[in-house]
């Protein structure tokens, strides 16, 4: 792959609004061809984790929840946000455990995703997790969580049904049906 000069000049650049977890930016800009512009860019602090849990019969564990911008229920591999100074193997462990109470012996690194590189800086790490013991979910204060055990054959369905939308979830289980031959 060739690495390409930016087109794009930024002239400035103000905040807009700002959280624990996401800035937003206002940014005037002259655009590739030349003319005058804006963009609006979405700053994630925290690096988005997400897992797909297989056991040795390739069942995985999804994970349902209403999920508050899009206004609708959303099934989904566990996931969720990593600090950015943490190591996100580690912040995936966290989040399996947390979400579902599920540990893993070993994990395998699926790779990295741009969530929505048209609006938003934010990255996402994947990871498969095998040799699954079980405990008890500990969610946050904000998660309504349904857990549900299905086939990786059955949560692949969903992906191509469009009943699994999260752009991680489908890239994520697409990925660890590959390496699995599903």
């Amino acid at each position: 792959m060739t690495k390409e000069k930016n087109p794009w000049t930024k002239t400035s650049s103000t905040q807009v609004y700002d959280n624990p977890w996401v800035s937003i930016r206002h940014e005037e800009v002259i655009k590739p061809n030349g003319e005058p512009g804006i963009y609006g860019v979405a700053h994630f602090k925290n690096k988005a984790i997400a897992i797909v849990p297989v056991d040795s019969d390739l069942n995985t564990w999804l994970v349902g929840q209403y999920r508050y911008p899009l206004e609708e229920y959303s099934w989904e591999i566990p996931m969720g946000g990593g600090a950015l100074e943490v190591e996100s193997i580690e912040s995936a462990k966290r989040e399996l455990k947390e979400e579902t109470g599920i540990s893993a012996e070993s994990w395998t690194e699926l790779g990295r995703i741009h969530t929505s590189n048209s609006v938003t800086d934010e990255v996402g790490y994947m990871y498969l997790a095998e040799n699954l013991t079980f405990g008890e979910s500990e969610p946050d204060d904000t998660e309504i969580l349904k857990i549900q055990k299905v086939s990786l054959s059955k949560a692949i369905e969903m992906v191509m049904n469009s009943e699994i939308t999260d752009s991680l979830s489908i890239a994520a289980l697409l990925k660890v049906a590959r390496l699995k031959g599903i």
